[in-house]
C-alpha cells in the first residue's frame, strides 16, 4: 500500500464510487474502500468519519458557496431571485460533475439512510439561505418560504438533469425552472 501517494482524498473517492456501483453501499466496507484505493484503513478514517461521509465531503462547501453567492446579490434583489442565484451558482460547479452526480444519486436512492442524509443537507442549505435572507431584513416566513421554494425547484430540477445527460445544462434548466415557477403562481 502506498503510504505517501498523492491524492488519497480523492482516489478514496474515486474507489469508493466504483465500489458502490458494484456492489452497493451496504455491501461496501471502508476497509474495502481503502483497500481500493491503494491506502490503509488508517487513512481512510484520516478523511472520512464514515463511508456515508464519502458521499457527502463536498456538502459544507457547496452550502457555503450557495450562501455566499446568494449573499452577494444586490440587496433591492427580491428574496427568491437572490435563493435563485445562489443555487444557479452551486448548479455551476455541480455541471462540471454530472456523470459523477448522476452515479452518486443512483446510490443516494437506493439506500434509505442516505436519502435521509441527502434531505438533511438540502434542510441545511435551506435553513443557511433563509438566515442570509433574514439578515438581508427579509421577514421570518418570507424567507422560510424562498428559501424553501428555492431548494424544491432545485431538487425537482435537479433530478431531470441527472435522468438525461442531453439536457441543457444544469444552470439554464434552473432558470428556466424559476422562471416557470412565476408563471405556476401567476395570479396565485
Amino acid at each position: 500500500m502506498g503510504r505517501w501517494e498523492p491524492n488519497a482524498r480523492g482516489r478514496l473517492e474515486q474507489a469508493a464510487q466504483e465500489l458502490y456501483a458494484e456492489r452497493g453501499f451496504e455491501q461496501t466496507t471502508a476497509a474495502e474502500i481503502a483497500e481500493r484505493a491503494g491506502l490503509t484503513k488508517r487513512t481512510f478514517f484520516r478523511h472520512f468519519t464514515d463511508k456515508c461521509d464519502v458521499l457527502f465531503a463536498d456538502a459544507d462547501a457547496m452550502r457555503d458557496l450557495i450562501v455566499k453567492a446568494a449573499a452577494e446579490t444586490p440587496e433591492s434583489l427580491a428574496p427568491l431571485a437572490a435563493v435563485a442565484a445562489g443555487i444557479q451558482a452551486g448548479a455551476a460547479v455541480l455541471q462540471e460533475f454530472q456523470e459523477r452526480a448522476r452515479n452518486r444519486h443512483v446510490v443516494i436512492a437506493a439506500t434509505p439512510e442516505l436519502r435521509e442524509r441527502e434531505l438533511a443537507e438540502l434542510a441545511e442549505i435551506a435553513a443557511a439561505l433563509a438566515e442570509t435572507l433574514r439578515g438581508r431584513g427579509v421577514g421570518d416566513r418570507t424567507a422560510s418560504l424562498a428559501a424553501e421554494t428555492g431548494i424544491a425547484v432545485f431538487k425537482v430540477t435537479f433530478g431531470y438533469w441527472l435522468e438525461d445527460a442531453g439536457q441543457p445544462e444544469l444552470p439554464q434548466l434552473l432558470r428556466d425552472a424559476f422562471d416557470e415557477l412565476k408563471v405556476v403562481t401567476a395570479g396565485a
